[in-house]
């Protein structure tokens, strides 16, 4: 553990000067020792932060730590930053992917149990009441979606309510992948509209799998098999990505519940990259 809390603030620190990012030099603790503080506890504490802040303060891993109250402040402000240093990750994996396939899927993370709906305080409103059609159950959160490659490196994700059809995504995620490049997907993201246009403007394949009263059938049933197999590599990911979730993510603002989520998204890239 103590080894790859190192690895891990090392990557963070680099990335930040690649980034070229600069702050006050009066600073008890900089930006890379509470950036690898809230990785940490996304890694190995459930995504608690006080765990994770007594555990580098008393084993000295981090000797300056700062205070409970004031390390929240300093990592909601580095909230922008992380986001940053995950969008040059996954420039880096895009680069470093030759096969150019990738894969995209959402995973629903739920803010309270269905039965809590209504005493919620973190978000309100029917757009985060989403149906989890494999459980054939409703839940009450956010879903994210996660482009990935085939080996199950994520490297764009965004942060949709609940409701909305698993397609809108398209138009929120980046999509920033080289000519020539093919998406993998269930039929929820199916918009022939997006295929059209990344097909003419970026020279990119949206390959969804698709309904049997599809307008755009597959042209042979080895390609659907194909789909078929390649989609379901990205349920390991989802797989890794929610065991480091606790039965519960304990935060008291929505921008805390999703700055969270951000942190395990990044813990676990890193984890599968690096570690």
């Amino acid at each position: 553990m103590n080894n790859k809390i190192l690895i891990i603030y090392c990557i963070v620190d680099d990335i930040l000067k690649a980034l070229e990012h600069r702050e006050d030099p009066r600073r008890q603790m900089e930006d890379a020792e509470v950036i690898t503080t809230g990785l940490v506890a996304a890694l190995w504490f459930g995504g608690n932060i006080e765990k994770a802040r007594s555990c580098l303060e008393s084993t000295h891993a981090i000797p300056d730590m700062l205070g409970k109250s004031r390390l929240c402040r300093r990592l909601h402000a580095v909230c922008d930053l992380i986001a940053q240093m995950f969008m040059e990750l996954g420039m880096l994996f895009k680069n470093a992917h030759l096969d150019m396939e990738y894969l995209v899927d959402s995973v629903p993370v739920p803010v309270c149990d269905n039965i809590r709906i209504k005493r919620s305080r973190l978000v309100r409103g029917e757009e985060y009441r989403g149906y989890i059609k494999a459980k054939r159950r409703y839940f009450y959160g956010v879903r994210i979606h996660i482009l990935a490659t085939t080996t199950g490196l994520p490297v764009e994700f965004v942060f949709m309510p609940g409701a909305p059809h698993d397609s809108q995504a398209l138009f929120s995620l980046p999509l920033d992948l080289p000519p020539g490049s093919t998406i993998f997907g269930d039929n929820a993201y199916t918009n022939y509209t997006v295929e059209d246009d990344l097909a003419d403007l970026d020279q990119i394949t949206l390959s969804p799998l698709r309904k049997r009263n599809s307008r755009r059938a597959d042209p042979n049933p080895g390609w659907r098999l194909y789909k078929t197999y390649m989609r379901k590599r990205i349920e390991t990911l989802f797989s890794g990505l929610t065991s480091l979730f606790p039965k519960h993510i304990h935060t008291v603002t929505f921008a805390g519940f999703l700055l969270k989520l951000m942190f395990f998204v990044m813990g676990y890239t890193l984890d599968q990259a690096f570690c």
